[in-house]
């Protein structure tokens, strides 16, 4: 199945019902009164948390969202019937912008979890709400209000503890299998993991965490260079980052001044990001000797004294993972015992939402809206509640039944 991590959607709630305008007429009954019933509500849009799903692949081949329509109310004090909510499915992690402003609306992170998008409008008055002792046979009725329209941009943010940063074979995908049951593609090529992976890693009995790995970072990621820096919108909402840096890359590269480089993309893509806690990872440490493992700690040290030491481990030998599974899963725990519901999206992350798309200009504050009059006062006059009167000579004297109301009985 192909991921996809963000889409933009058109939704479209339903029109209420407009209400009905009729008069019982029956025998030997000349003066039946109002009779026409309210209109249906428009249907809701609706987006549920299905912890099934890892992709918004489906919104890829349906992006407009449409709800039905409310019926018009009927005779007979008959209430039109509403419509149904149209719901949507979306993984667990996502995030809903308005792609008009860039404003977060809302942040599923609970599988189930049910927001209603785009609310579906009221169905109208029948003309049986508005009798009275002074008015015996009204005329007016109400047209349902109109549905929500709007542009949204979702972004999937998986939820996952601990996420993996660093350079194209830096061992992140190596790393994840050794750890969990995941099993990325590895091949010692770069760019060899193109989407994130998750994977569960099992301390003991009781418990366990999820890593995440997503594809290398290089320089001038935030720029565009390689694949971008946009999958670091995966690893947001972890408690944990750890940066791989490999201890002898084989391109001769400085190991230190890699680190540098991974940082340096991580506070071009946010700088809570890169505030997050972090830990240093040595890895492929069995490539190297005893004197140039203990130069390269004391180098590191050196640079960085205030730093706590880096951890080195090996993926193919197994050396110095059990010690940092454990340290992780220390580490998790605390930060679950202080906020236990996911991190929340960061707020100075890049997104593609908020560039005015759709936008209208706001009203001029001096000049009155098309749909209002003045009155002899000199003050506003405006149709609120989109009330009809149907005139007197609409009605038909010798009809044995009754408009249906709405726009069936104009």
């Amino acid at each position: 199945m192909r991921f996809l991590d963000e889409v933009k959607i058109q939704v479209r709630s339903g029109d209420g019902g407009s209400g009905a305008a009729s008069f019982r007429r029956e025998k030997y009954i000349p003066f039946g009164g109002p009779d026409g019933g309210d209109g249906g509500d428009g249907g809701d849009v609706v987006l549920i948390a299905d912890p099934h799903l890892n992709t918004l692949i489906d919104f890829r081949y349906k992006q407009h969202l449409k709800a039905k329509r409310g019926q018009n109310g009927m005779g007979k004090c008959r209430t039109g019937r509403s419509a149904p909510p149209l719901e949507a499915r979306v993984p667990v992690g996502t995030v809903v912008r308005n792609d008009a402003t860039g404003e977060i609306m809302f942040d599923l992170t609970r599988p189930g979890e049910r927001v209603v998008v785009a609310a579906g409008g009221q169905g109208g008055r029948g003309n049986v709400r508005f009798k009275s002792s002074t008015n015996r046979a009204p005329r007016q009725f109400d047209f349902g209000e109109e549905g929500t329209e709007l542009w949204l941009r979702m972004e999937l943010k998986l939820l996952a503890d601990v996420g993996l940063a660093g350079l194209p074979n830096a061992g992140k995908s190596t790393l994840i299998s050794r750890l969990s049951a995941a099993r990325p593609k590895i091949a010692d090529y770069p760019f060899t993991t193109l989407v994130p992976n998750l994977g569960v890693v099992r301390v003991d009995m009781d418990s366990s965490f999820v890593m995440a790995d997503i594809p290398g970072l290089i320089q001038g990621a935030s720029d565009g260079h390689g694949l971008g820096h946009t999958f670091l919108r995966h690893i947001e909402r972890c408690a944990v980052l750890l940066h791989l840096v490999e201890a002898a890359p084989i391109d001769e590269s400085d190991p230190l001044e890699n680190l540098t480089i991974i940082e340096r993309e991580l506070a071009a893509y946010s700088k809570k990001l890169a505030a997050k806690p972090c830990w240093l990872v040595f890895t492929k440490w069995d490539t190297l000797n005893e004197d140039d493992r203990q130069a390269l700690m004391e180098l590191y040290q050196e640079l960085r004294p205030d730093a706590p030491p880096p951890l080195a481990i090996s993926s193919v030998t197994g050396e110095g993972l059990p010690e940092l599974t454990q340290a992780l899963a220390e580490k998790i725990a605390l930060h679950k015992a202080e906020a236990p519901d996911p991190a929340p999206p960061l707020p100075d992350a890049p997104t593609k939402a908020g560039r005015g798309v759709g936008l209208q200009p706001a009203p001029p504050t001096d000049e009155f809206p098309p749909d209002s009059s003045m009155d002899e006062a000199g003050e506003s006059r405006t149709e609120s509640n989109s009330t009809s009167i149907i005139p007197e000579e609409s009605f038909p004297t010798s009809s044995a039944t009754a408009p249906t109301g709405g726009e069936e009985g104009l």
